[in-house]
């Protein structure tokens, strides 16, 4: 299933895509893709739906964020040897983490709003996970029977605040609008492995990162147990897995930066495509 949100920022209402791409509601069946509502038997319950008995909704409506009610949105830093290199950094030995502020969270179509002075934000596209049953201390070995589905994340980030400003990289990741998500959550039974995903993204027409999810260091059932460990995992709790190479920090010979009035376009096979405008906050 491709499961969605759809209307106005902070009154999304919850939907699905049906096989024709048109969006069906599902407000009338499911409160919203949020919580329990990702919870393995709630997901077989709306597997079971056929989507022609529900209303379709107007294309024109914008598309929200893929889940609701995020509870923690967790991202692992340098997950590709490729851009760990560009970023001159050694390749981690465990996971990076940190986190985005549930501020961050935009829809995938939404604008991109560039802080006040910043100088440097940059762009990188990245598989995101959701979780679908919680748990603590889980074991590699189950992790991918807590995933819920999958979606694009496009972990926008501002690298003088990340890096250069003392403290942890959260500053320069969390700023808002820093985090769209959608425009589906595809549910882990349509995503066979997600370690075989293409995944790019382009600034103005220009391709800057064309990468492939099998090139992740640290996998999605490794990731998820490990992080287990440090936190419990909850129900629409947002993992995004790290991003390849060819962000702007590391273009030769020189950085290249986001402004406003520019455009990115990102995708992950089989999950769908982002679009955002950046604007001056």
């Amino acid at each position: 299933m491709k499961l969605l949100r759809y209307g106005a920022p902070g009154r999304e209402k919850p939907g699905l895509l049906d096989s024709s791409g048109a969006i069906r509601d599902l407000s009338g069946v499911v409160g919203d893709i949020a919580g329990d509502a990702l919870l393995p038997e709630s997901l077989a319950r709306l597997a079971k739906l056929d989507p022609s008995t529900l209303p379709v909704v107007p294309s024109n409506e914008r598309i929200g964020p893929c889940v609701g009610r995020i509870g923690k949105f967790i991202c692992i830093g340098l997950n590709y040897a490729d851009h760990a290199a560009e970023s001159n950094l050694p390749v981690p030995s465990e996971p990076v983490v940190f986190n985005k502020w549930l501020s961050a969270v935009v829809g995938p179509n939404d604008d991109v709003r560039i802080p006040r002075g910043s100088k440097k934000t940059d762009w990188e596209v990245e598989l995101g996970v959701v979780i679908g049953k919680g748990g603590a201390y889980i074991d590699e070995a189950d992790a991918m029977s807590h995933v819920a589905g999958y979606c694009v994340i496009n972990d926008v980030s501002e690298r003088e605040y990340q890096i250069e400003r003392g403290g942890t990289w959260d500053k320069g990741k969390g700023c808002d609008t820093f985090g769209p998500i959608g425009p589906w959550l595809v549910t882990a039974d349509e995503v066979p492995d997600p370690h075989k995903l293409p995944l790019w993204l382009e600034v103005d027409g220009k391709r800057y990162q064309n990468g492939n999810t099998s090139t992740m260091i640290f996998k999605v059932g490794e990731i998820v147990a490990y992080l287990s460990r440090f936190m419990s995992l909850q129900p629409g709790d947002v993992i995004s897995t790290g991003t390849p190479p060819g962000v702007g920090m590391g273009q030769k010979p020189d950085a290249i930066y986001l402004r406003a009035g520019q455009t990115m376009r990102l995708g992950i096979e089989g999950l769908g495509v982002q679009q955002q405008r950046t604007v001056d906050a």
